[in-house]
């Protein structure tokens, strides 16, 4: 069975010498110097016909006029359908549109800012669906009916994932330098439920990660048993060596005012 052939669309020639008209269609919502050469024409259809200018705002490089003419059928005149600006080769585009849930990034939350979760967000699951043993079960000891999603075996799993390859994870610079990993500290305390197998919070207060989420084989330089301090040792009165030299005897000069005999002196100019 042969398919039927389509057929291929010439360009109106009325439509395609109407270069002029085309230009002036630009012109009239531009400044002329920003129209450049003549591209071509595309034939969009039965008397329809677009024409290409290049565009020379510098704002715009790499993009070109696009104007769309058409012409009745029977007519002789062309009027102008739409003008419009399109990008070219190489011309600048800004990137592809991104819903904003996707470019939200850790961080972006200020203060008085609302982040609503979507019903169906992978993360969470419905409270009465997740009661299984590794579950957290804060829900069972709260009034009333408890929370109504709680995590869900997916949000686990990212949550794993971002904080094990993270700064508090044992693939830092921080964590190879430690002396021992975390899960041996003194200042470690495990997360309750499935997560407490392999992270934990810190509560050193001299520990870079104090009150953060740590892995277990994380580690650092304020570890518990990092090292035993040297015994203070109390400060004593200097002692001196009397063996290293001799004692010599006072040899101050005598007061000589002291031993002058008053009562044997003679006032002058007596016989």
């Amino acid at each position: 069975m042969s398919r039927p052939r389509t057929r291929a669309i010439v360009a109106d020639p009325a439509c395609a010498a109407a270069v002029d008209r085309a230009r002036s269609a630009i012109e009239e919502n531009v400044r002329p110097e920003e129209v450049g050469e003549h591209l071509g024409v595309e034939a969009e259809g039965d008397r329809i016909v677009t024409h290409y200018f290049a565009c020379l705002d510098r704002a715009y490089r790499g993009w070109r006029w696009a104007v769309t003419v058409v012409r009745a059928s029977r007519a002789r005149t062309v009027t102008v359908s739409e003008v419009v600006l399109l990008p070219g080769a190489g011309a600048l585009l800004p990137p592809e549109w991104v819903p904003w849930s996707e470019r939200l990034r850790p961080g972006d939350l200020g203060v008085g800012d609302l982040l609503p979760t979507s019903a169906d967000d992978a993360r969470l699951a419905p409270g009465f669906t997740e009661a299984g043993e590794e579950v957290d079960h804060q829900m069972i000891f709260e009034y009333g009916l408890g929370r109504a999603r709680v995590l869900s075996a997916i949000g686990r799993d990212r949550a794993v994932r971002r904080w094990h390859a993270g700064e508090s994870g044992p693939h830092t610079p921080l964590a190879h330098a430690a002396p021992a990993q975390c899960s041996t500290c003194g200042f470690y305390w495990p997360l309750a439920g499935a997560l407490g197998m392999g992270f934990g919070v810190c509560a050193n207060e001299y520990a870079p990660d104090d009150g953060r989420v740590v892995a277990a084989d994380h580690g650092c330089g304020a570890h518990s048993e990092a090292a035993v301090l040297p015994p203070q040792v109390e400060p004593t009165s200097p002692i001196l060596d009397d063996h290293a030299y001799d004692m010599a005897e006072d040899v101050s000069e005598p007061d000589l005012a002291g031993s002058v005999d008053d009562t044997a002196a003679e006032p002058l100019g007596h016989s």
